[in-house]
């Protein structure tokens, strides 16, 4: 692959459904092409604070990512070159040893909640899609998953939703849904909007396929 791939952000809360359309995407195109990124994965590690002290983090404020590994990682897979992405340990709340190995492809997905409050980190995206819905689906959700897949338990999702989740909301998700290009409504269930999206991918892997397709051939 010698073109620049195309980056894709996809956007929205907790629980909006930002995973499920990534998926969505991802399993519709061959996996060779396409590649997804989560901001999660770049929380800040916190292995030299104590465990007590890494649960007390604001988890849903712009300060808790490493915005400079991030966008040093994509400008990477943006000039055609791997990268070690970190794995982020949910339970214990730092990042683990390991490392996953990520390769370049004709597209990459960044999934996360902050993306767009980020003016560089927007600039590099191609196209932004925000997922946008309602605040008590968003909520079921997120206790769902973090009791299921996090080990918390009810009352610790609720608490960190009320004091740091739905501010963050306001303050950094929702008012940067204007610099989206395309707006999902229905979470992760809108399969018309998801099925748009994807017939426009394939369309930019073909055109890219035909591009370097010609390169040969001059060459």
């Amino acid at each position: 692959m010698s073109s620049r791939p195309i980056l894709i952000g996809i956007i929205g809360g907790t629980g909006s459904g930002k995973s499920t359309v990534a998926r969505a995407i991802f399993q519709s195109l061959p996996e060779k092409n396409i590649a997804i990124i989560q901001q999660d994965s770049y929380y800040k590690d916190q292995s030299h604070l104590t465990f007590e002290e890494r649960t007390k983090t604001n988890y849903d404020h712009p300060l808790a990512f490493d915005a400079t590994l991030l966008k040093q990682h994509l400008s990477e897979l943006l000039n055609n070159n791997s990268i070690q992405k970190p794995i982020y340990d949910f339970e214990q709340h730092t990042r683990k040893k390991e490392t996953e190995t990520i390769y370049p492809k004709d597209i990459i997905i960044l999934e996360g909640i902050m993306i767009l409050d980020d003016s560089e980190l927007r600039k590099m995206l191609d196209i932004k899609i925000f997922v946008d819905t309602d605040a008590d689906v968003r909520i079921i959700r997120r206790i769902l998953r973090d009791m299921r897949e996090r080990g918390r338990t009810l009352e610790s999702v609720i608490d960190q939703y009320l004091t740091t989740v739905r501010p963050a909301h306001l303050q950094f998700v929702e008012p940067n849904k204007k610099y989206a290009d395309v707006i999902i409504p229905e979470g992760g269930y809108n399969q018309v909007a998801i099925d748009i999206m994807v017939a426009k991918i394939k369309s930019i892997i073909e055109n890219k396929q035909k591009l370097n397709s010609n390169r040969v051939k001059n060459n």
